[in-house]
């Protein structure tokens, strides 16, 4: 039974724009209507409800509002042919001023493309076996996955399928072109839950069952965004050839009420999580099904964090990966094409990581420091800090309009710092950054995560401001970290950051990481020791926040 009476459609259209433009033209329908409704008419006079239609084609305003787009290109678990690579390298070369960025969802992200373009990007984009349909909008965003997934030989075992199945039913399936917000799965049999389940709103976290058996267990309901939500276990094993139909089930119980369509804000599943708790959201899936579910009492526990990096043995003897980290997630269209080449050289493909990293497949032993000094020469060396691998900074200025400030740049500067005051011992830190509330770049769950605000000066004057958030993280020590710095000045917060990790490499006790220091010291103490005050051992008295 509905927590309350479900709203009336004529109401939900009354009240939520984005719904009623969903209902008057399907957003898909612009495909076949792009020259004579996009492009004849300028620029300037497309109506505003078609800007909102072409994101279910992958594309947003590039910053400022001037007829250039960003354009999202779906990876599915970031796994890339050296021929998929090629084309959006040449299309960056080509119309998007060789820039490009690898995305936290595994996907590419390309800028400054004009609206005639696009027929033909599609199209080269086909060739290839790629898209952007469904990268953005009310749908399913693209399957995200461990990005080494049937070649590692740690896995508990392979889902390549799986996730290719998901992409193509949930990409191409008019029945789920209209959901009541963005919708992110997520699949993975990888024993560090690299693919950050704890933040999708369907995670199918494969596992072995005590009897031997390969399914999943399932985490529903998680996000970030300005109400940050951790996933919840939903007590359940799924085998692999029951998987589609069930996650079908979490998303038509979603999907087919009218309750979370009425408000934009309260629209994503984990709200309905939140409503209905784990066990009766269950119940709603087991109805949907038609059958009861086989029960689960505890999810699998992940192994350490890894995002992949450096040089691993492939199940194929004779053969590695190697993860190289993209300092700030940023990839040009030429250094696309050369890592192409490179991976066809070799017979490899490339895989795209959460944190905004490669890896490079199929490396012949033989050759591992031959084509880790060619792609150190292309510009992605693996001898660097490995802060420059575990950072996430989101697209924020100079592209996105939601950022209220500098983010990659801004990311660079205290990445920067951090090494030139710590080097490699500060190398194991994750370092969130977003420019607004949305958190493409997670800053809810690093070890540090700051989000882009504003502020006051002295006389009233607006001021660039980040707050930072303190205790969060994914795995092990998944939770979501609170922000206990508000509204500090751009110009302080180098110094406010360094302040902290210098007082955790002081005090920390053996094998703590950052954020369980940050989560046995009070919230005064932190505070003090970010501002640089002299009363920290007296801050410290004090309980932390979770113990008073």
């Amino acid at each position: 039974m509905p927590k309350r009476e479900p709203p009336s459609l004529e109401l939900v259209l009354k009240r939520n724009s984005v719904e009623r433009i969903k209902r008057e033209m399907s957003p898909v329908a612009l495909l076949d209507q792009w020259q004579e409704r996009l492009v004849a008419p300028g620029y300037e006079h497309i109506p505003e409800e078609d800007i909102v239609r072409l994101r279910w084609f992958g594309l947003y305003h590039d910053s400022p509002k001037v007829g250039l787009f960003m354009m999202r290109v779906k990876i599915p678990s970031g796994i890339l042919s050296p021929a998929g690579l090629r084309v959006i390298g040449e299309v960056s070369e080509q119309w998007g001023r060789n820039h490009g960025e690898l995305t936290t969802r595994q996907n590419i992200q390309l800028h400054y493309l004009t609206l005639e373009k696009f027929p033909v990007i599609f199209e080269r984009l086909d060739r290839v076996g790629l898209t952007t349909r469904h990268a953005c909008g009310d749908v399913a965003r693209n399957v995200t996955g461990c990005p080494v997934a049937g070649i590692d030989r740690d896995e508990f075992f392979d889902v390549t399928k799986l996730v290719a199945e998901t992409a193509k039913f949930y990409t191409f399936n008019p029945d789920y072109e209209d959901l009541p917000r963005k919708h992110k799965i997520t699949i993975a049999a990888c024993k560090h839950q690299c693919n950050a389940p704890e933040i999708n709103d369907i995670a199918m976290v494969g596992m072995v069952h005590s009897d031997g058996r390969r399914g999943f267990a399932i985490q529903v309901g998680g996000g970030q965004s300005s109400t940050p939500r951790l996933a919840r276990h939903l007590g359940v094993f799924v085998m692999p050839e029951q998987a589609l139909a069930v996650m079908r089930a979490i998303t038509d119980v979603w999907k087919n009420t009218t309750e979370y369509r009425l408000s934009r804000v309260r629209a994503r599943l984990k709200f309905m999580l939140d409503d209905y708790g784990p066990d009766g959201f269950r119940q709603l899936v087991e109805t949907r099904l038609g059958r009861e579910l086989e029960r689960l009492a505890d999810p699998p526990p992940p192994e350490p964090e890894s995002d992949h990096m450096g040089i691993h043995p492939q199940r194929e003897p004779g053969r590695v990966y190697v993860g190289f980290p993209v300092y700030l997630g940023l990839m040009s269209g030429t250094q696309m094409k050369q890592i192409a080449a490179l991976a066809e050289e070799i017979g490899g493909d490339i895989r795209l990581t959460r944190r905004q990293n490669f890896i490079l497949t199929g490396i012949p032993e033989a050759r591992i420091d031959e084509i880790t000094t060619r792609v150190a020469e292309i510009g992605f060396p693996l001898d660097v800090n490995q802060l420059y691998a575990s950072s996430i900074g989101c697209i924020g200025d100079p592209n996105c309009n939601f950022a209220v400030t500098p983010t990659k740049s801004k990311l660079a500067t205290i990445i920067q710092r951090l090494v030139t005051d710590f080097g490699d011992t500060a190398g194991p830190l994750k370092v969130n950054l977003d420019g607004c509330p949305h958190a493409c770049g997670q800053h809810w769950t690093g070890d540090i995560g700051l989000q882009g605000t504003t502020g006051r000066g002295p006389s009233g004057e607006p001021l660039m401001a980040y707050d930072i958030i303190l205790r969060g993280g994914l795995g092990r020590d998944a939770a979501i970290g609170k922000p206990l710095l508000r509204r500090v000045p751009a110009d302080y917060v180098e110094d406010y950051v360094s302040r902290l990790v210098a007082s955790y490499i002081e005090r920390r006790q053996p094998d703590e990481t950052f954020t369980q220091y940050c989560k046995r010291t009070p919230d005064a103490a932190l505070i003090a020791i970010a501002h640089g005050s002299d009363n920290v051992m007296e801050s410290a008295s004090e309980p932390a926040a979770d113990e008073a």
